[in-house]
């Protein structure tokens, strides 16, 4: 975990990106360091602003303490800045023997581009949800896909924006054949929808490399009212944070340390960006080295006895129209010469420091302002907070909220599951409401929904189980019909409302209905349901029997399906008179695929009781041909005793008949529980 808020806008040698189609190409011209991939982003601009960091981290917070990582705070925009590093455009040497230049008029030193760094493909920030889920239960069968996405189809034509169908369990082979058939891509999986940190962290980053200057540093925390900046690696990787706080105690050191107001820290070419000055001349321009500022403000013979106290090769001599004190310092072969005031050196000055090898810097600004920039070329690397506190992005926001309360910093960087960058968490965000509403179908019990939809607002219930004990905190529209499949009720949602329904749609409509009710089979069928049925023939251009014979031929689960993964494909939780227990079914053509593999399928189903600490854990296998099924119950023996049918063999039992696991196991199994002593 770290501290540090930001947000950010376009201003000059910062630009903020956002991720393009990584086909695109940027007009953008490539430049600096390969690190910035352009090719995923194009230039975006945007105005905001960030906090401060707090210094370190209480001891408490010790265990999420990491070295090295920071990151940056912005809204939930999916967009990355890194600040743009001017690049000398001067000819330089790069050794003490390097040739010098040849010219005493030079290009004015200028910023040649930006980096930036890039959003992997395929990765947003957001990753999260929109506004409005439409979702179906856990392990969801054909009918609860379906279901979800008619009614997302059908709430955006009746005007309801940023609505989306979503899944909270993987699809089956019958659900990718119904879908394949119909031309409709699988709902976004969505594993919980709790508020977690990336639904309220600022997902815009504006940052500096290592390399940067603190000068440019400033310039941008100067445009932006900031007063922390991240620094991130090449990788994004957070490699510490640059705060107000630390840049006084560097440019106004204490009492004791007064001398520190001399050092300069950075390369000869560093130097001549920072002051935006002339290069005239130079040896070995990229090494950073850590020199002594001197001013030549003095009489000559003062000035002679300064050099003395010295090492020649650590001095930076700055210095006006002063041509003695700039003779002497080029003839005692200081390592840097910078004369101010935008002053005309003279040709046999130069060539005095070509001789002696002595690098030569005109810089525009008077004395007093060189000397204070100097001290900002210093690169970044040296000024940073390194120990911060991080969270990473899918981590849970009431798990989050007492660690980051607890602790000194103001904002967090936020971490993806590599480590890198994509956000900043401030305490101020835990104030932000989460806009997350869900319209649950195909069931109306919390222990079916998606993880976290207790903590988000549900809008709607469109259903066609039992009522369970669910609540909410405002009055919903809640729709519960006792017909065959949640499909049933969708699709008269579009012809009661006369709303347009595509052959598609219609299509998924008609493959939930006929998958819930066995095609009209079922005992939960009604005269509604085959009414329904027939209007979704005609618009999706559908043979109902063909299409379920196809349907059900098109995957066998114990068949293609691990037993473990079989049992809870389509398995719901329940929890009846303070006893939690799951249905589980699977449909076949036949049991012959069943008996083959009996004892490993009930090995699976106890071994999953015993997982999740059911009471029991059933399991409805039905053949959909003869409209039969087995139970397999495991359990304890008090309520296997209860359980009247024919018992085949220990644990299975045969009820002929039998199909609807809603409308005629479940009653009989709450009667059995009902019947077992607590």
């Amino acid at each position: 975990m770290i501290s540090s808020p930001c947000r950010f806008s376009n201003a000059p040698g910062c630009v903020v990106v956002q991720p393009v189609n990584t086909t695109a190409r940027s007009t953008a011209t490539p430049t600096g360091t390969d690190w910035r991939r352009r090719d995923h982003f194009r230039v975006a601009g945007t105005r905001e602003s960030w906090t401060d960091v707090g210094a370190s981290a209480s001891p408490a917070l010790a265990r999420r303490q990491t070295p090295g990582q920071t990151a940056c705070p912005g809204r939930n925009e999916p967009s990355f800045g890194l600040a743009a590093r001017p690049e000398a455009a001067v000819a330089d040497s790069t050794s003490r023997n390097s040739r010098p230049e040849q010219s005493v008029s030079h290009s004015r030193l200028r910023p040649r581009g930006s980096t930036a760094i890039a959003l992997p493909p395929g990765h947003s920030p957001r990753t999260i949800m929109s506004d409005i889920l439409v979702i179906g239960h856990r392990n969801p069968d054909t009918d609860a896909i379906c279901s979800a996405i008619g009614y997302a189809d059908f709430k955006r034509r009746t005007g309801m924006r940023n609505v989306e169908a979503a899944r909270c369990g993987d699809t089956n082979d019958r659900i990718d054949f119904v879908l394949k058939s119909f031309l409709v891509p699988p709902p976004r999986f969505v594993s919980d929808v709790s508020p977690k940190v990336r639904d309220v962290m600022q997902a815009n980053v504006v940052a500096v490399p290592p390399s940067a200057s603190v000068s440019e540093a400033l310039g941008i925390m100067d445009d932006r009212n900031i007063r922390v900046l991240p620094v991130l690696n090449e990788d994004r990787s957070c490699r510490g944070l640059l705060s107000l706080f630390k840049l006084s105690k560097f440019f106004f050191p204490a009492g004791s340390r007064l001398f520190d107001s001399r050092r300069v820290v950075a390369s000869v070419r560093q130097l001549a960006r920072t002051l935006d000055g002339h290069l005239l001349f130079s040896i070995d321009p990229d090494h950073e080295e850590d020199l002594v500022m001197m001013i030549g403000a003095m009489s000559l013979e003062s000035f002679a006895k300064r050099l003395d106290s010295y090492p020649r090769e650590k001095l930076a001599v700055v210095v006006g129209d002063r041509w003695d004190i700039q003779n002497l310092a080029i003839r005692e072969r200081v390592r840097l010469v910078i004369v101010t005031g935008g002053l005309q050196v003279e040709a046999k000055t130069l060539e005095a420091a070509r001789k002696n090898e002595v690098s030569l810097i005109v810089s525009p600004h008077d004395s007093a302002t060189t000397a204070m920039l100097c001290r900002g070329a210093i690169s970044v690397s040296h000024m940073l907070h390194e120990h911060f506190l991080t969270f990473r992005e899918d981590e849970s926001l009431l798990d989050v909220q007492p660690v980051a309360t607890a602790s000194a910093f103001q904002a967090f960087p936020v971490l993806d599951q590599s480590g890198r960058t994509v956000g900043i968490l401030s305490k101020s965000d835990f104030l932000k409401k989460v806009d997350r509403k869900l319209i649950l179908v195909d069931h109306n019990e919390l222990s079916q929904a998606v993880a976290g939809a207790d903590k988000v607002e549900i809008l709607e219930i469109i259903d066609h189980h039992r009522i369970g004990a669910l609540t909410t905190q405002q009055p919903i529209l809640f729709r519960n019909e006792p017909v065959g499949s949640t499909s049933t009720i969708v699709a008269d949602c579009f012809f009661r409302y006369s709303v347009e329904l595509t052959p598609s749609i219609a299509g998924l409509l008609l493959a939930g209905l006929v998958s819930d009710t066995l095609n009209l089979t079922s005992p939960t069928t009604t005269a509604r349901d085959a009414e329904i049925l027939a209007k979704l023939e005609k618009i999706a251009g559908v043979n109902a029997t063909e299409f379920t014979e196809k349907l059900f031929a098109s995957g066998s689960l114990l068949t293609t399906k691990p037993s473990a993964q079989a049992i809870t494909t389509d398995c719901k939780e329940y929890v009846e008179n303070g006893r939690t227990f799951s249905v589980a079914q699977i449909e076949e053509l036949g049991f012959d695929q069943f008996w083959k593999r009996k004892a490993d399928v009930l090995a699976a189903l106890a071994d999953y009781r015993e997982q999740k600490g059911y009471f029991i854990a059933t399991l409805l296998v039905t053949d959909v041909v003869l409209q039969g099924s087995l139970l397999l119950v495991a359990g304890a023996k008090a309520f296997l005793d209860k359980v009247d049918y024919p018992q085949l063999e220990p644990g299975i039992f045969q009820l002929d008949g039998v199909v609807s696991r809603k409308k005629q196991l479940l009653p009989y199994l709450t009667h059995c529980l009902a019947q077992v002593k607590s």
